[in-house]
């Protein structure tokens, strides 16, 4: 399951800052896989993490990609390697954290959410990505292994422009992947709540409300996700970090357009699910409001009825009609001609 909007801190209080620990819902005997590409414009390698050591190759770039971060190890060696400050290490290993950006000088850390839409449970699952820019060298760290960097790595085996770029463009690259995999996320949940409408539209039953509550939930996970990425990005064009170029920022504003345009699909569904509930209230309502109508109606034609009833029930001796052989049908025949004519009248006032 996802990670959802509120969750429970493993970490113990008052623990000093820059103590490592990892928290998060994933389960701990995966294994953490690990793998380095480096690259320039001729040629690429692959190499194997526990080999791997920090070099200066002259127009090379590093991206190192961890997959599983549940192992404090790990994540320890990648501070060693790239002389990271123990505060980025804890925010790795804390994987609740929103999306943001923080300037350490020779680095930058961006932390990305990456979302899923799981089609059995009807959830949103959330995974935090953190990525770790430098001068020659991109490292990111996925909660679990999901094949979402597929492209990009194919991306690197086909000579193209990623290639001739420097590290800010492959930053640039894995943030992008994350926010198009939003649109295909947007797709499932955008159809989930189509067919909840028509359900809502033709036979609205108790359930009903429950999953409008639920894919609400679901959109304000969403939310809480791409509402600061976009001042992330936004405020990533504008910084004037040297680690990003200015072909880079080009770039980075067509995924900040894209953000814009996820942001906005979200408040779009967030807007309609809000209207189905005050819908499914409203229909609600009105089904309440039919049957004490009908039941209204019906009770007044039988109070005149039973008004009747009751006078002839008195059985006082000077009551001429006791003793008139024909009364009780007169009876009978005038309650029916009194029921009726309410009838016919409430008809035609189409009441009924």
């Amino acid at each position: 399951m996802g990670q959802r909007i509120i969750r429970k801190k493993k970490k113990k209080a008052g623990a000093a800052p820059g103590t490592l620990s990892y928290e998060g819902d994933l389960a701990s005997g995966e294994k953490v896989q690990a793998r380095v590409i480096v690259y320039s414009k001729e040629t690429m390698r692959e190499e194997a993490f526990a080999a791997f050591a920090r070099k200066k190759e002259p127009a090379s770039v590093a991206w190192v990609c961890v997959e599983g971060v549940h192992e404090v190890a790990v994540v320890e060696s990648l501070g060693k390697i790239f002389s990271l400050h123990p505060l980025v290490l804890e925010d790795i290993l804390n994987t609740n954290q929103r999306p943001k950006w923080e300037d350490y000088g020779e680095y930058l850390y961006i932390v990305l959410r990456m979302l899923d839409y799981n089609a059995q449970a009807l959830q949103v699952e959330s995974r935090q990505l953190s990525l770790i820019l430098g001068p020659d060298f991109v490292v990111s760290l996925q909660e679990e292994n999901k094949e979402v960097f597929a492209e990009v790595r194919k991306r690197l085996a086909t000579h193209r422009r990623i290639r001739f770029m420097g590290a800010d463009y492959l930053a640039y690259a894995l943030m992008d992947a994350v926010v198009d995999h939003y649109f295909s996320l947007l797709e499932h949940l955008g159809d989930a709540v189509e067919r909840l409408e028509e359900e809502l539209i033709s036979q609205p039953v108790p359930e009903t409300l429950a999953r409008i509550h639920h894919f609400r939930r679901e959109v304000l996970l969403l939310r809480k996700a791409v509402w600061p990425l976009r001042e992330l990005l936004s405020t990533l064009i504008r910084d004037e970090s040297p680690l990003i170029s200015q072909d880079t920022r080009i770039y980075l504003r067509d995924v900040h357009d894209h953000a814009i345009h996820v942001l906005d699909t979200v408040e779009t569904l967030r807007d309609l699910l809000t209207g189905m509930l005050d819908l499914y209230l409203s229909s609600t309502s009105n089904r309440m409001n039919e049957i004490m109508k009908m039941l209204t109606l019906f009770a007044t034609i039988f109070m005149p009825l039973t008004f009747i009833a009751g006078v002839y029930g008195m059985n006082f001796e000077n009551m001429p009609e006791l003793t008139w052989p024909w009364g009780y049908y007169a009876a009978l025949l005038f309650m029916l001609g009194v029921g009726g004519g309410l009838y016919l009248y409430f008809r035609k006032k189409k009441w009924l």
